[in-house]
């Protein structure tokens, strides 16, 4: 009537309206299939959520498009939306491609607390394979950039295999996309 509601989510039959910080608190409680020490907010695939009466739209981006967790990832989403009593609308863009920039700074300490070594910033260029080969990554147990490159191919296309000839341990690096 005095339309001081306007633009306000509406709640389905008197329930409670679903909030967007609510959306991510559960969004951020989500963990990578592939990386369970990090959730899908912290690796910045979460790209977006808009919230229009008693559906909520999240976009995200996944880390490269053949990803194999994809479906498990879009499935938890919908899960953890419906949880909250919403419908769910999780669109996976394609316009526009994940970078490990979009890593979280608590996201990377995760990683590296975990064993990873997490990836440097991109910068003006993505690295070469000279700069891959190089001892420049710090071990996430010790801390030592005496490392080398074990293989270039890891489990995963975005991470490496790299030994630390300090603390004798073998570690995943993180590629800079």
């Amino acid at each position: 009537m005095g339309r001081d509601d306007d633009g306000a989510p509406l709640a389905a039959g008197g329930d409670e309206v679903v909030t967007r910080e609510q959306v991510w608190d559960e969004l951020a409680a989500i963990p990578d299939p592939e990386i369970p020490v990090i959730s899908l907010v912290d690796l910045g695939v979460i790209r977006d959520v808009e919230i229009a009466d008693d559906r909520v739209r999240v976009d995200f981006t996944p880390t490269f498009l053949g990803c194999p967790a994809l479906e498990v990832m879009r499935d938890a989403m919908a899960e953890r939306i419906r949880a909250l009593g919403a419908e769910p609308e999780i669109n996976v863009r394609t316009d526009d491609s994940w970078s490990t920039d979009r890593i979280t700074p608590a996201g990377r300490e995760k990683l590296r607390s975990s064993g990873f070594a997490p990836p440097t910033p991109r910068g003006a260029a993505p690295p070469t394979l000279v700069q891959l080969q190089s001892n420049v990554f710090r071990c996430p147990y010790c801390g030592s950039t005496d490392t080398q490159l074990e293989n270039i191919f890891g489990p995963t296309p975005c991470r490496s295999l790299r030994y630390c000839t300090s603390c004798k341990q073998p570690f995943e690096q993180f590629k800079t996309i």
